[in-house]
């Protein structure tokens, strides 16, 4: 047999419908209330119930009570207890248990009699007291003499009465209560639940049209402090998508100049080699395959900043034990295959913090080989790793090349800066954007300054520990 599952567009099962947020909350407000009114409705029942029916039989064991202690009263047949001419409210009778005869007042209707009454007229029992089913009355008889027992009956129509009016009470206040607390419950959660409709069109908005404008924050509640959250994240998202935009424009501004250099060497190589054209010099055609191998070897060093960049932009995932003394020692090592002549002094201390070998090493070694690229054939770069006391630790590279002016300090750290010593030199203008994007990454910071050597500085803040 082949079964179909189908489903509405809402995602619904046919035949079921999903309760809104709103719809959920206005219902449980009705039902706690409903729960509690309940509760109360019938403890309170009960408690009447209860009290009304005890305050019946005390006052038919007090009217028994008297009944007994009434003296005789002579009538024109016989003698009978001077409780009969005062019982019009309720069936009073004298039970002979010998005779198993029961006198009542002529006026009046005999109360309802069995075993129970029996037993008190004959001394078994001292009195008893018990409900009538057949007459619905409540009946009591206490012994007056040997062989004989008094018996009154009393009605309980009245206490029925009176707790079916209670019943009518409780149900129509309990309800009434319900149905406030259901219009209460519904404007509750029409305000409180205003601020998620909003959050709710913003997202729609930000779907829909990509707008990321915050929304307006009122109050100071968790719903308040949600909408804020929600406002930071557009923030993010916002500030994310400009540097996308600012980075693909650069990157493009960038890409321009070799490939607008590499279309002109081709074409000056692919229009020689056309037959009848003038043959280029052999001098001239080494300089232009040159001048193609540079701008192919910026082109690929410009891409790998640019993936780089895009991958460090990426969040992390799973971090790691990071050992500073081994990162600065592995990027070291690969500065010193490209450096020359050109020396390293090193001065090296443990510290451990949680992060991302490869980035913090990529850092490293774009600082390294930047020092490198601005120093003097024979001269020295110093590197440091020195602990500061206050819970971070600084990598310093210190070069003797001519420095950063002062006007480019402040944006050594920009992508695709380059500074005028610098425009004449390879490089994709990215590698010290990649240094910055590591190390606050990693809730740090990187500063640029004048070298006591005479050069450039720069310097890594990393928190952690120790080694």
């Amino acid at each position: 047999m082949t079964t179909v599952d189908v489903t509405d567009p809402r995602g619904d099962r046919w035949g079921t419908r999903r309760f809104s947020l709103r719809g959920r909350v206005t219902l449980l407000a009705a039902a706690c209330v409903a729960g509690a009114v309940a509760l109360v409705s019938l403890g309170a029942y009960m408690i009447v119930s209860s009290n009304l029916y005890q305050q019946l039989d005390n006052n038919l064991l007090a009217r028994a009570q008297a009944a007994v202690a009434s003296p005789q009263v002579q009538t024109q047949l016989e003698q009978v207890p001077g409780a009969f001419l005062a019982s019009a409210d309720l069936q009073i009778g004298q039970l002979n248990a010998y005779s198993n005869k029961l006198i009542y007042p002529q006026a009046g209707s005999p109360p309802p009699y069995g075993p129970l009454e029996l037993a008190v007229a004959t001394g078994q029992s001292p009195q008893s007291l018990r409900t009538d089913v057949a007459t619905d009355t409540r009946v009591v008889a206490l012994p007056t003499g040997h062989g004989q027992a008094m018996v009154l009956a009393q009605s309980m129509e009245p206490t029925k009465r009176t707790l079916n009016e209670l019943a009518v009470v409780l149900f129509l206040v309990g309800g009434a209560g319900i149905v406030v607390a259901a219009g209460a419950g519904t404007a509750v959660a029409r305000t409180g639940l205003r601020p998620v409709d909003r959050l709710t069109s913003a997202a729609e908005r930000v779907a829909a049209t990509g707008d990321l404008r915050p929304i307006p924050v009122s109050g100071d509640d968790e719903l308040a402090r949600l909408t804020q959250s929600f406002n930071t994240m557009l923030g993010t998202v916002a500030e994310s998508q400009e540097r996308q935009r600012q980075l693909v424009a650069d990157a493009g501004h960038e890409l321009r100049t070799p490939l607008t250099s590499l279309r002109t060497n081709l074409e000056l190589l692919l229009s020689a080699s056309r037959p009848g054209a003038r043959t280029l010099p052999a001098e001239d055609r080494a300089d232009i395959e040159a001048d193609i191998s540079g701008q192919l070897d910026e082109l690929t060093q410009l891409i790998g900043d640019l993936v780089e960049l895009a991958r460090q932009e990426e969040p992390r995932e799973q971090t790691e034990r990071v050992e500073l003394v081994d990162v600065v020692e592995r990027a070291l090592y690969r500065a010193r295959r490209r450096a020359g002549d050109i020396e390293f002094d090193v001065s090296l201390q443990p510290w451990v913090l949680t992060g991302d070998n490869s980035s913090l090493e990529r850092a490293v070694l774009n600082l390294l080989d930047n020092a490198v690229k601005f120093s003097p054939a024979g001269s020295r770069v110093r590197l440091t790793l020195r602990p500061l006391g206050d819970g971070t630790a600084v990598v310093e590279v210190a070069d003797t090349g001519p420095g950063i002016a002062d006007e480019d300090l402040p944006k050594v750290f920009d992508r695709f800066y380059r500074s005028s010593e610098a425009r004449t030199l390879p490089g994709s203008g990215l590698g010290l954007s990649i240094v910055k994007q590591a190390v606050e990454r990693h809730g740090g910071a990187v500063y640029a300054m004048h070298a006591p050597e005479g050069g450039a500085l720069f310097t890594i803040r990393l928190p952690g520990a120790p080694g």
